[in-house]
């Protein structure tokens, strides 16, 4: 009954504190610690004992196989040097300079328990990173970047903390270090291409999708525990299943399958990540109460973990700056990956975060160990300091550079395009596959239906939220009070008990999939007014016809005659590049600019919105 307990108080203050901290746009991770903080000194409240097993093999791995599922292998490979430069030359760095400002701080303490604290301190946690990164919104690169990081470098930690500690107990050389972190990382490596095999193999059968999604939940510790049996990294085994998953997924069978999934694994990864947030704030009194009559003093040691706090927060970009640059001295690297501004190895020298994978790595330290509180303590410090000083400083410091993050309004083109292109190819994949027995009805309702989703895409650019809503808007919110009046009458229905419950269900659950969808896509995108849409990313392929278009300025009130003079609806105007006729796109009802296309011949466009600089080519499908 009291695990229980502690279980249903946990969810229940993770909800709590997520729902307050959204409504009051605080950040959720650092509303729990501090909650945690002040029910650790409540006498109602039980003292909380981290158990270093529970975190490191039952919260870590479910946490960074998340993580893993939602990182970009492709980003991840455009990183590498990036990532591999943080996640094992910095935790390498870290761990002997940290260790060694130990070591001068308490003589008192062993040299190699010493390194030992300057392995657990050294990795920024991935919890930590990827939630603050992600409430900031920094550009993409750095949290591709930061991710990668907090995804490897746990492994190479936990190989320097097993060393560390085996050192205590006898002398280790430098070969065996070596050797075991050989053994780690191709051991890992291995483990984690075979279990994400075995594991894509299987899924690829199993059409229930109940089974499918539970194969998905066991995948961490089907990764973990065959690697940490091998004595290799179950950090690194996790995290390379799934990234391969997480790439392999999307071409897959079974689309039911991949719903269920992403919606399992954003609640578990709710859950525990708030949780370890909570958890590490519980820990304070416990931690604290432990130094208690400690030889060393206690003024001292609260200055000692002062002192390490800011060694750990001024060696980040001691190791960070030189490592973005020095490596671009070379001329072969420079030419391919050109040195970014300043700003970026600024923040990510300052997004050094530390969460609950520290506490535990610190628990791990021998019970035998003289003054094991006291370096416990120094984890605590460095984890409390890091997130309350970085965490809650980090998103003025990206306001203050002025580094901006991912353009909404480019994301929106895009993502138009691309639903484009995948609409082409849809619809010549139909005229490839009807025949003529097919009924003219179907093939006009499949045309039509591909399209709307295509031209929604379109409809969210250059339209302010202050206007009317567009076509698939207003469909949206129809259909939407249409669906709840019809789930009004199921309901109806079913308290008369002339229905069966199966039936009932079926019709319900086909209701809510029909709803989920809708309320997809009346999200809105909240693009700013100001800019947008001129950034875009390269095209696949080039495309003579906006190379040679010349350049064109919208005139000042810019409309569509056509809709003018027919009486028609203007969705989004868009005009001509060869003659600078003004147009709408195609989901208003004429379709005025498309017209103009077939009638002239004329491929190139722009769009006639404020703020939108970006050009289409109706002729190769392309954006300029």
């Amino acid at each position: 009954m009291d695990v229980a307990l502690g279980v249903l108080v946990l969810v229940s203050v993770v909800c709590a504190c997520s729902a307050l901290g959204h409504k009051l746009n605080v950040s959720v991770p650092l509303l729990l610690v501090l909650i945690g903080v002040a029910g650790s000194f409540l006498p109602f409240v039980p003292r909380v004992e981290l158990n270093p097993e529970v975190v490191l093999v039952g919260l870590l791995p479910p946490l960074l196989y998340a993580a893993a599922l939602r990182t970009s292998l492709f980003d991840f490979g455009s990183n590498r040097r990036a990532i591999s430069l943080l996640s094992v030359g910095y935790v390498v760095f870290g761990t002997i300079a940290v260790g060694f400002v130990v070591w001068w701080l308490f003589p008192e303490i062993p040299l190699a328990a010493a390194i030992a604290l300057g392995a657990v301190l050294a990795p920024p946690d991935a919890v930590a990173a990827t939630a603050i990164a992600r409430k900031v919104g920094m550009p993409r690169r750095i949290v591709s970047i930061l991710e990668g990081e907090s995804l490897v470098n746990d492994a190479t930690a936990l190989v320097l903390l097993r060393a560390a500690i085996a050192a205590l107990s006898g002398t280790v050389s430098a070969v065996e270090i070596g050797a075991g972190f050989a053994l780690a990382a191709g051991g890992g490596l291995v483990v984690g291409l075979a279990a994400a095999y075995v594991l894509t193999q299987l899924r690829r059968r199993i059409r229930n999708v109940a089974i499918n999604t539970s194969t998905s939940l066991i995948a961490p510790l089907v990764a973990y525990l065959p690697a940490e049996a091998i004595h290799a990294s179950g950090v690194l085994a996790v995290v390379v299943t799934g990234l391969i998953m997480g790439t392999k997924a999307p071409s897959m069978p079974n689309g039911a399958a991949r719903l269920s999934q992403r919606s399992n694994w954003d609640t578990v990864q709710f859950l525990l990540e708030n949780s370890v947030f909570l958890l590490i704030g519980l820990q304070v009194r416990t931690i604290i109460d432990g130094v208690q009559g400690d030889s060393l003093g206690a003024g001292r040691i609260w200055a000692g973990c002062a002192v390490i706090l800011l060694a750990v927060l001024l060696l980040r970009p001691v190791w960070v700056f030189p490592a973005t640059y020095l490596p671009r001295l070379i001329p072969a690297v420079r030419r391919k990956d050109p040195s970014p501004p300043w700003t970026y190895p600024a923040i990510i020298s300052w997004a050094g975060m530390r969460g609950v994978v520290t506490l535990a790595a610190a628990l791990v330290l021998p019970e035998d160990l003289e003054h094991r509180p006291v370096l416990i303590l120094a984890a605590l410090v460095v984890v409390g300091g890091t997130l309350t000083l970085q965490g809650f400083t980090l998103p003025a410091l990206v306001r203050l550079l002025g580094v901006p993050g991912p353009d909404k309004r480019e994301d929106a083109l895009n993502q138009a395009s691309l639903v484009q292109l995948a609409t082409d190819a849809g619809l010549e994949r139909l005229q490839e596959l009807r025949t003529e027995h097919d009924p003219p009805e179907v093939m006009t309702m499949l045309k039509r239906r591909t399209q709307e989703r295509g031209l929604a895409a379109w409809e969210r650019l250059g339209r302010p939220s202050s206007e009317a809503a567009t076509p698939s808007q207003r469909y949206a919110q129809l259909r939407l009070a249409m669906l709840e009046a019809e789930r009004s009458k199921v309901l109806e229905l079913r308290r008369g008990g002339r229905y069966a419950h199966e039936v009932l269900s079926e019709v319900l659950e086909r209701l809510d999939i029909e709803e989920s969808i809708l309320d997809a896509s009346l999200e809105d995108l909240e693009l700013d007014d100001a800019g947008g849409g001129e950034g875009l990313a390269a095209r696949s392929g080039g495309c003579v016809h906006l190379d040679e278009a010349p350049e064109a300025t919208v005139p000042a009130g810019a409309f569509c005659a056509d809709c003018l003079r027919e009486g028609t609806t203007t969705v989004h105007l868009r005009m001509c590049l060869a003659c600078g006729n003004v147009g709408c796109c195609d989901s208003s009802p004429a379709t005025h600019a498309t017209r103009h296309f077939h009638s002239t011949g004329h491929p190139a466009m722009r769009s006639a919105e404020p703020g939108e600089e970006w050009r289409w080519c109706y002729e190769d499908q392309l954006l300029g």
